[in-house]
């Protein structure tokens, strides 16, 4: 059990979405509702941060009634909402998206281009839409990856091929490139995919959710995270109070101070909700 004096110190909740906030049907659970409305009635804060693009997480903020910068593409950027300022952004330099695209090409996977907007992609690779993980994305063909290579916040390449995707791994990954970060893993729900993501050095999760701290003005010891996947090892990775909900993988658990009682889809994250609130009422 946490202790009540960590738990009054909460000032901020970070929630990962998909496997963590987020039902298997791309909803919030009730009690996590009115958990937010009345843990934000008592000073806390809350945001996300999410593989997805800022335009596929707007909604679930706005069911929670979050106005606050929001982290998507693991960090790649934060933008406020509903103003969409940007507070931070951080692209893949264009040489080296060449070198992706170049590599992609070689061995024969999938990749497509992240862009604020939308995720780009060409016709040699039109299963990206199917193949990958972005819920809630907008997807747009082009003809050529010619005029999208600036201003790429995430590259990912996606095959079943696990060997394949290994090689390109290594072959952006230092020394052989220089800059960037690399996330290789295998798919969340279609477990024959394997993707490798790529974003500019300096940009992940727990790089991300420690720029909101600072943007709040927030001590990371006074925050909790929650996820449940790989890519959420990052936050774990903090000094924040971490959750893992009961459904995440073994690595996460390993690192977590609180595991819920319950998975995502029986509304996981109203467990640790739960508790705060208790505390923090006790304490008035």
């Amino acid at each position: 059990m946490i202790e009540n004096k960590i738990l009054n110190r909460i000032e901020l909740i970070v929630f990962d979405l998909d496997g963590t906030l987020l039902r298997s049907d791309n909803t919030i659970g009730e009690r996590t509702i009115n958990y937010v409305k009345e843990l934000r009635e008592l000073g806390v804060k809350f945001s996300f941060a999410s593989g997805r693009l800022h335009s596929a997480i707007i909604n679930h903020a706005e069911t929670l009634n979050i106005k606050a910068p929001l982290i998507s593409l693991d960090g790649a950027i934060i933008k406020s909402y509903p103003e969409n300022e940007v507070i931070y952004e951080s692209y893949v330099p264009q040489n080296l998206v060449k070198k992706a695209v170049s590599l992609a090409d070689k061995n024969l996977l999938k990749i497509a281009l992240c862009h604020n907007e939308a995720i780009y992609f060409t016709e040699q690779n039109s299963t990206i839409p199917q193949m990958l993980e972005k819920f809630g994305a907008k997807y747009k063909m082009v003809h050529s990856y010619q005029n999208y290579q600036n201003n790429v916040l995430e590259i990912v390449l996606a095959g079943d091929d696990k060997e394949l995707i290994r090689k390109v791994y290594k072959e952006l990954s230092f020394p052989y490139s220089f800059g960037l970060t690399t996330s290789f893993y295998k798919s969340h729900r279609k477990q024959e995919i394997y993707y490798l993501e790529i974003r500019k050095k300096g940009n992940n999760k727990g790089l991300g959710f420690k720029r909101l701290a600072k943007h709040f003005g927030i001590k990371t010891k006074n925050a909790a995270v929650m996820g449940d996947w790989y890519n959420d090892i990052s936050l774990f990775n903090t000094n924040a109070l971490k959750v893992a909900v009961a459904n995440a993988v073994p690595e996460l658990k390993r690192l977590a101070d609180f595991i819920t009682k319950h998975n995502n889809d029986e509304d996981a994250a109203a467990d640790f909700l739960e508790i705060v609130l208790n505390s923090k009422t006790l304490k008035q």
